[in-house]
């Protein structure tokens, strides 16, 4: 990418703007924590997402799940991830997030009217008479199958968070699973705009 483009943020929430002091009150597991899904925009430069990561893991909050990948500016990334932690301080980091060189957008969804998802792939080896009764699961749960070879069988569900989880445990007792792989959460503001980048 060429140099800096410089960019005029719109964000409404008010936690994306909060501008506070970086020393927290309070340290995990000390505070009580509840679940944020974070959106960032940022810029493709080398070491962007490093910085990102590195800045909430400097914190001492773990990030349970990211997910990253390009916009339709094909200049702009957006990440999706979770993490855990007090109010005040996630406001902190959002805060300490948009001074990053490389971000030019934050929202926290918690609070707001959104929609989240996860896209599952699950491998499992599967004994032929038990093929028809995964078929049926995925008719039940909106999933759908990849590949129908019983000792490679996978399968595709899109759904939240807790489904997929309850779907990993459902299908087990119809095969062996061999491999799991999980997006991670993808959230969506129902708001419009929400997360965008002005030219």
């Amino acid at each position: 990418m060429g140099g800096v483009v410089q960019h005029v943020v719109t964000v409404f929430h008010r936690q994306s703007l909060a501008v506070l002091a970086l020393a927290p009150k309070c340290r995990p597991p000390v505070c009580l924590g509840v679940r944020h899904i974070i959106a960032i925009l940022l810029q493709n430069e080398a070491g962007a997402l490093t910085r990102v990561t590195g800045l909430i893991s400097s914190r001492g909050y773990n990030i349970e799940s990211l997910s990253v990948a390009p916009t339709n500016d094909p200049t702009v990334s957006r990440i999706t991830l979770v993490t855990t932690g007090s109010e005040s301080v996630i406001a902190q980091i959002n805060a300490q997030l948009l001074k990053l060189v490389d971000v030019v957008a934050v929202e926290d969804m918690t609070g707001g009217d959104h929609l989240a998802r996860e896209l599952l792939l699950i491998k499992l080896q599967v004994a032929a008479g038990q093929v028809d009764a995964i078929a049926d699961l995925l008719r039940r749960v909106g999933g759908r199958v990849l590949s129908a070879n019983p000792s490679s069988y996978i399968v595709e569900l899109t759904s939240t968070e807790t489904e997929v989880g309850e779907f990993i445990a459902n299908v087990a007792a119809f095969g062996e699973i061999v491999e799991v792989v999980r997006s991670g959460v993808l959230g969506i503001s129902r708001a419009n705009p929400r997360l965008h980048v002005v030219r």
